[in-house]
């Protein structure tokens, strides 16, 4: 055994030998696999199957069918495809809502609903008129789409429009086609009546072209609940380690400060007011990167400013407060609570109501959602309160109070407690 007083080094430990102590594999490998397991079921659980999980999702129905019925028939065609078409669309997967012209585009512009279907003015003289030398064109169904609510959820919205007009027009089809046997109608007009509808698809609230197809938001998004997480995490570390109470590594270089004397309480104030301060340096490079360098499609420049810097200083100080609560594991937490959690949950790329209810009920409260309601909102909708602004900033308020309140509660208890971090260091 070398003595301390020799000047020669202590053996040096051979990685094989120490590998060979199961204690030291325990808590990794526990660890690694439990985060592995639960990232798998979390993020797999919500995009596995959108079609069975969807529920209520808000469509359109616009009747704007002026008539007059059809001879034997008591109300225009439009009143009965209506009812065939709420009939044709499985039960509780879609909400459809009976809106006029103007409550449509309202809605349309709020993000309020994924898309129309709407049934013109003339539908039924248009149906009429194919059994007569009046025809000039086929009846036509519109569909309405709104890309800002995401690509995935306005093509759903597309699908079931699609699916159930064409069901509506095969059933207005039989009863025409019977009605045209009966007079004696010859076999080409039989098969023109028996689909007689035609579907068109158009944009019913437009974009940018630079938008990513509705994705930009949620992009966007999770640059700035990124660079919050991570920037957190660096001043967490970076702090620790410049008062001493980590070891400083960079590559094959290593250094120890000496500990400064500082409460739990007071090294978290110390981290929120670094992070208060880099998150103006970290939102305006965002916005720098995405709007200026790359040319997102952004209005309402000053707006996305200030909400994208509220939106990283609540991440920024969640990530402090949860570190200073739970010590080593913090990141992990941290990681679940605004990762791992949040993404499946924030209805950016799949509609929330085509996710299963455990994330409809995360989404409640998961902050990720609650910021991409609020881009969305000025990047798409023209910032209007409805369309989400309103829900984001009040949930960004709830959650810098939150922050606040748990972070410092916690580490006064430990204070109170005399659970301090300083180790008096050997002379």
């Amino acid at each position: 055994m070398t003595s301390a007083g020799s000047g020669q080094q202590p053996a040096q430990a051979r990685a094989v030998v120490v590998a060979r102590h199961g204690k030291l594999w325990l808590v990794p490998t526990v660890l690694s696999a439990l985060v592995a397991l639960f990232l798998s079921l979390l993020y797999m659980g919500g995009i596995v199957n959108p079609n069975d999980s969807l529920r209520d999702l808000p469509i359109a129905l616009v009747d704007s069918d002026e008539g007059p019925p059809l001879p034997g028939q008591r109300q225009p065609v439009g009143a009965q495809l209506s009812r065939e078409v709420i009939a044709a669309t499985p039960a509780k997967a879609v909400q459809w809502r009976r809106l006029n012209q103007a409550q449509m585009q309202e809605q349309l512009a709020a993000g309020k609903i994924y898309g129309a279907l709407v049934i013109p003015a003339d539908f039924t003289s248009s149906v009429a008129a194919l059994t007569t030398s009046r025809a000039t064109a086929r009846p036509t169904l519109t569909i309405l789409t709104n890309p800002g609510l995401g690509s995935l959820g306005s093509s759903l919205a597309n699908q079931i429009s699609q699916r159930a007009a064409h069901q509506s027009s095969l059933t207005i089809g039989r009863q025409l086609t019977d009605r045209a046997r009966a007079g004696g109608a010859d076999a080409t007009l039989r098969a023109l009546l028996a689909d007689p509808v035609t579907v068109t698809t158009r944009v019913g609230h437009p974009i940018g072209r630079h938008s990513g197809l509705g994705l930009t938001a949620f992009y966007y998004t999770l640059l700035l609940v990124l660079t919050a997480f991570v920037g957190g995490n660096i001043i967490n570390n970076g702090v620790d380690a410049g008062l001493g109470y980590t070891d400083n590594e960079i590559g094959p270089w290593h250094s120890r400060r000496p500990t400064v004397p500082i409460s739990r309480t007071q090294t978290l104030l110390l981290k929120m007011i670094m992070a208060a301060g880099i998150a103006v340096i970290t939102t305006s490079l965002t916005m720098l990167a995405t709007v200026a360098i790359l040319g997102m499609d952004a209005s309402h420049l000053p707006l996305l400013w200030v909400f994208s810097y509220c939106a990283s200083l609540a991440v920024g100080l969640g990530v402090q407060a949860i570190n200073a609560a739970f010590g080593g594991i913090g990141q992990v937490v941290s990681m679940f609570v605004f990762i791992a959690l949040a993404l499946p949950s924030s209805g950016a790329t799949i509609p929330l109501q085509a996710v299963p209810d455990f994330y409809r009920f995360l989404a409640l409260f998961e902050p990720f959602r609650q910021v991409t309601d609020g881009v969305r909102a000025i990047l798409y909708f023209d910032a209007r309160a409805e369309a989400g602004l309103t829900r984001g900033w009040t949930m960004i308020a709830i959650g810098l109070v939150v922050a606040l309140l748990f972070g410092f509660a916690m580490t006064r208890y430990y204070d109170r407690k005399g659970l301090h971090r300083l180790v008096l260091q050997e002379p």
